[in-house]
């Protein structure tokens, strides 16, 4: 609260007209790229608005100014090296005591760090690199800064894409400061939730140059999927003790529908997480992963597969070992970037003919596993099951009741699928029995149904529910709304209301 009142004392300046052209021109001429692309009109602000820079600060720690002082010709020489002596006369000589501006010294980041101004091998294999990923917020103070700090020095841009970063607030939206008090120390979040959880939280949901606020919510959420995807692992692993099931191995002959329609959209999910993630699309690439893994792979393959891998004697259970295993590790290689910690893990545990998940082949999207007609198969029994499962919920019926499912097409392609994946089709509808036929032959007149496409689907109401108590259950509903029916018409009806 007390007053600051301003010293005038000399100060060291850099020119800027000149050094500022090459950098304005990079990004005018598209050699270095700002992502997202509307903060080009904030790099213009400053590029076009720019003034001399004073470089000099009055502070105990930085690099001192590179400035010499002779006492006794007067003489200011600037020199890389340290000066004992005056160039001109031979006197003694006294560096100056600012140091630089910080930004200065950051500016040289990209070549100084590399062995600059020696010509290394690092210097020459590293410069320029991919990518600066940096906040909005310092634009001006680094990353132009750098820009030209490099074609002047290096004679060559520093990086060729920026991507800036919205800037973490708290839950109402304000910048975190000490001031507030509001400020999140991240390793009590990794000790609570881990630090795999802490990383997807901040990335999901956000777009490049948003601010995003911080919830304890979305680390927990991040953390429930991280142990999804553990949990998920182990019940592969559980199934098959031995190891007898190499991922590695040639994709067996006899691969089922389900087997087809999870290997295909992971084959998907490869080629669009690879787009996204060139794009710099990092939110919309770790989302569609955690989507896919919970929701296709652990909440409907994985139950899809379940009665086949709990019959030994089933021919096809190998085949769904090796599906299972290919498409964990493809997930985990996806998410690696994300969650390196637990993947690194779980990879090295699934797949132990590799040393680490990091030195292994990023998955490849293959018209091998483009399984097409496979895909629209299963998502026409998805919608089937999600139908009976809707019907069964808002009739109150328990998941332990089974009962009888007649499904029924005039479309002998829609039958053929009905009767291929009858197995985990009745287990995931709660069916006492599939029946598969071309008419409503059979049908009582009574039964609920529900419309999918090019087919219909049956179930006798008897078996779904007790009919005298469904009765008994309807009559009091029936009671208890008329009631309220009456409640609010004498309400209505008196005036002063």
């Amino acid at each position: 609260g007390t007053t600051v009142e301003p010293m005038i004392k000399p100060q060291w300046f850099v020119k800027m007209d000149d050094l500022i052209k090459p950098a304005a021109n990079a990004v005018k001429d598209g050699d270095i790229r700002l992502i997202p692309s509307n903060m080009d009109k904030t790099f213009y602000h400053w590029t076009d608005n720019i003034r001399d820079w004073c470089i000099s600060r009055q502070l105990w720690w930085g690099h001192q100014i590179p400035a010499f002082y002779c006492e006794e010709c007067g003489e200011i020489s600037v020199s890389e090296e340290n000066l004992c002596t005056c160039p001109k006369c031979g006197g003694k000589v006294t560096q100056d005591e600012d140091t630089l501006d910080t930004w200065f010294s950051s500016a040289l980041w990209p070549f100084s760090t590399l062995g600059w101004p020696e010509k290394t091998e690092e210097l020459d294999y590293f410069y320029p690199t991919d990518v600066l990923v940096t906040g909005y917020d310092i634009i001006f103070f680094w990353v132009i800064r750098m820009i030209f700090s490099g074609y002047e020095h290096m004679g060559e841009k520093p990086f060729k894409d920026v991507l800036f970063h919205g800037l973490v607030r708290d839950s109402q939206g304000r910048k975190m400061s000490k001031s507030l008090g509001n400020g999140i120390d991240p390793l009590d979040i990794v000790d609570k939730y881990g630090a795999d959880a802490l990383r997807g939280s901040l990335i999901s949901n956000t777009t490049p140059g948003n601010d995003m606020r911080f919830y304890d919510s979305k680390v927990e959420a991040a953390r429930n999927f991280a142990n999804k995807i553990w949990n998920a692992s182990r019940f592969i692993m559980m199934n098959d003790e031995e190891g007898a099931v190499n991922a590695n191995a040639a994709k067996p002959a006899n691969l089922t529908d389900a087997d087809k329609w999870i290997l295909s959209r992971v084959n998907k999910l490869i080629k669009d997480t690879t787009n996204n993630l060139e794009k710099f699309n990092l939110g919309i690439a770790y989302d569609n992963i955690v989507s896919f893994a919970w929701d296709e792979f652990c909440d409907w393959y994985v139950e899809m597969v379940k009665t086949r891998l709990y019959d030994q004697e089933n021919e096809t259970r190998a085949a769904a070992i090796w599906t299972l295993k290919n498409v964990m590790i493809d997930i985990l290689k996806l998410l690696h970037p994300f969650m390196p910690f637990i993947t690194e893990e779980i990879f090295t545990s699934i797949q132990s003919e590799e040393e680490t998940i990091m030195l292994s082949k990023w998955p490849e999207f293959t018209s091998e596993f483009d399984f097409e007609e496979d895909e629209k198969a299963i998502e026409l029994m998805k919608e089937a099951i999600k139908n009976i499962r809707n019907i069964r919920a808002e009739m109150n019926v328990a998941p332990s009741k089974k009962a009888k499912v007649f499904v029924v097409s005039e479309n002998e392609d829609v039958r053929n699928i009905f009767e291929h994946g009858k197995v985990f089709f009745a287990t995931l509808a709660y069916a006492s029995e599939v029946v598969v036929q071309a008419d409503k032959t059979g049908i009582d007149d009574d039964a609920v149904s529900t419309v999918i496409h090019n087919g219909v689907i049956y179930m006798p109401f008897a078996e779904l529910v007790d009919i005298a108590k469904e009765k008994e259950r309807l009559s009091k509903e029936r009671e208890k709304l008329i009631k309220e029916v009456e409640r609010v018409e004498k309400k209505l009806s008196n005036q002063g209301f």
